[in-house]
């Protein structure tokens, strides 16, 4: 495989992810972005936790979907997570109804 057909299959595996992203945001309440990963989920909840000095946070998400081209399921029931860095939750707004297209 050259690096041309590798570059053009990893386009390929963001564009597809990119319209299931689109097809499912509707379904879940809140955007939670860390260093490492981009989650829609249902419930979000965020603790500070400090340890010696370091400061860090560890997140529970139910109900979420995970921003990754190479896992096999993106649905997952259940996400705990610990980072270091900064962590942004955005709660999604919902239209007051959908309008066909």
């Amino acid at each position: 495989m050259s690096a041309e057909d590798l570059e053009s299959y990893e386009n390929d595996l963001e564009l597809d992810l990119y319209r299931e992203y689109r097809d499912v945001i509707s379904l879940f309440s809140y955007v939670v972005e860390t260093e490492r990963r981009f989650y829609l989920a249902n419930a979000v909840d965020v603790q500070v936790r400090t340890n010696g000095g370091e400061v860090f946070f560890e997140l529970t998400l139910e109900d979420a979907w995970v921003w990754d081209i190479y896992r096999a399921s993106r649905f997952v029931k259940s996400v705990h997570v610990v980072t270091f860095k900064d962590v942004n939750v955005e709660e999604l707004t919902k239209p007051e109804m959908d309008i066909p297209s």
